[in-house]
């Protein structure tokens, strides 16, 4: 995302998501070229990024959109109008009845799912594609609690569980095995799959290779992705091939914006910000992982290191050692990159901090605030 001039910066409210639409270009148009190369359907994985906002240029581009329940689903139909896919680890009877009068493609994650809810599917008049969520048994993952295909993990079919005669119906295989990674780790995945599920293939329309995949950072082997899907297509016959790359339609697209609301020291300098670690960018915590600030350094590479701490009561809210060139001060905007994915989708209203305003910036450099939140939001989701 390119720079924010002083004045804009100034001008926004804080905290404040910004989501800029050049960069979601860019990024469509690297998924596009993978489209023209191999003909594989690109969706977008809407629990990474969801924001409805911008659906009008990702719809340019991206072939649909996948979802993991009824509202994801719903929200893909009714404001992004193409395909929408669904997986999830279960449905409710509930769910299915929202499900199918919405989605294209479901995938079950076991037989037993399938089985219980084929007479509902048959008994639908608009036709909806069912596969199965297939576990390779081969995990990429660097973080173990993060990897679809960990030892127990509940995602997906392994083949000592997939029972064929549980197949009837079934026209697709569903997996998703990859965290942020390249594509020779794709590949390494691919024949674990293969040598798995291989037999299988031949009574396949369609095969999802889920989400992962870092399409769109700039050391991505697109040549390598390429060339497997097309080989995997040439080999198995298997015209309709599917990825949901999310974080790759989103990635390094938007900013955090945050204001520095008090400096205080503790054996070193602490900054409170006026955002939070666990409600407004809960991967911070979770994967964990230490988010880039435009301008600043590691501790100790600039002359100024503080520990930057979120507003709420959590002990554990604290985002990470920074250093800057001069002294922070109260008022002082910061801007932490690479916050369009699996920020917004997660953020909470934990204990009831001010939720960030939402702002894109259009191709021709203009901000526009698109939403904001207010105490009755917040009333509104406690009772």
């Amino acid at each position: 995302m390119g720079p924010i001039s002083l004045d804009a910066l100034r001008a926004l409210p804080t905290p404040c998501f910004v989501i800029d639409e050049a960069a979601l270009r860019r990024n469509c148009e690297v998924l596009a070229a993978v489209r023209a190369r191999t003909g594989c359907r690109v969706l977008l994985a809407l629990k990474a990024f969801a924001l409805w906002h911008v659906f009008p240029l990702l719809r340019e581009y991206l072939d649909g959109t996948c979802a993991s329940g009824p509202w994801e689903a719903r929200l893909g139909r009714e404001l992004f109008g193409k395909a929408v896919h669904v997986c999830a680890p279960a449905y409710s009877a509930a769910d299915m009845n929202e499900l199918l009068a919405v989605a294209d493609h479901i995938s079950f994650n076991s037989c037993a799912q399938w089985q219980r809810f084929a007479p509902q599917v048959r008994g639908v008049a608009r036709a909806v594609a069912c596969g199965v969520r297939v576990n390779p048994e081969h995990s990429e993952s660097p973080v173990e609690k993060y990897s679809p295909c960990c030892r127990f993990s509940r995602l997906g079919t392994t083949r000592a569980e997939l029972r064929e005669e549980a197949l009837e119906g079934i026209s697709g295989l569903h997996l998703h095995a990859l965290c942020e990674q390249n594509s020779d780790a794709f590949a390494r995945t691919l024949q674990a799959f293969e040598e798995r599920f291989g037999d299988l293939l031949p009574r396949m329309r369609w095969v999802n290779f889920g989400g992962g995949h870092h399409i769109t950072r700039a050391d991505y082997d697109l040549d390598l992705f390429c060339h497997l899907l097309n080989d995997f297509r040439a080999r198995h016959g298997i015209d309709e091939l599917y990825i949901e790359p999310g974080e790759a339609v989103a990635l390094n697209a938007g900013v955090l914006v945050t204001s520095v609301l008090d400096v205080m020291r503790n054996e070193m300098e602490i900054a409170i910000l006026d955002t939070s670690a666990t409600a407004h960018m809960p991967d911070v915590l979770e994967m964990p992982y230490r988010p880039q600030i435009l301008g600043a350094g590691a501790p100790g590479e600039l002359p100024h290191t503080y520990r930057l701490g979120g507003l709420t009561c959590l002990a554990g809210d604290v985002i990470g050692d920074y250093s800057f060139a001069a002294p922070l001060r109260v008022g002082e905007r910061l801007m932490f990159a690479d916050m369009a994915h699996y920020s917004l989708v997660k953020t909470t209203m934990f204990n009831g901090v001010k939720h960030p305003a939402v702002a894109v910036r259009h191709e021709n450099g203009t901000i526009e605030i698109v939403r904001t939140f207010t105490y009755d939001d917040y009333k509104s989701r406690m009772g």
